[in-house]
């Protein structure tokens, strides 16, 4: 289970990692990634929902997930997004600092295995800090 620093709760959070992070597509998922950048100012991550709390604390990385209806009924779903949640978890040590992953689950995910999303969210998340051959917006 992700801690609760790590997760993404507000929409203004995921708007923010959506619009402002690389894209990634493999298989069964979508990943955005957004990577603080070396200066403090120019931070581009969303802050947390709870800015008074943790303020003093180093940032952390955090994770969001997106299922929606078109992955299948509520059963299926819960189990993507607990499957997703697990493997993210497992992952977001090896990111830098402060960055912030939303990943978007596909219809495909609805009868991927785990190992195959954990495939699927490796390679999209190599994809997304790589960031070659992407123009600027």
């Amino acid at each position: 289970m992700l801690a609760a620093a790590q997760r993404l709760r507000r929409s203004s959070d995921f708007a923010a990692a959506v619009r402002g992070g690389r894209r990634a597509g493999r298989g069964a998922l979508v990943v955005h990634l957004t990577v603080p950048t070396a200066t403090g100012s120019d931070n581009t991550a969303p802050k947390p929902a709870r800015d008074n709390a943790e303020a003093d604390s180093p940032p952390v990385s955090r994770a969001g997930f997106v299922v929606s209806k078109a992955v299948g009924p509520a059963v299926v779903r819960n189990r993507v997004r607990r499957r997703l949640r697990q493997l993210t978890r497992e992952r977001l040590v090896d990111l830098p600092t402060g960055s912030t992953v939303v990943v978007r689950a596909l219809p495909a995910a609805a009868d991927a295995t785990y190992q195959r999303l954990g495939t699927d969210l490796d390679a999209a998340l190599v994809a997304a800090r790589s960031g070659r051959g992407r123009r600027s917006r």
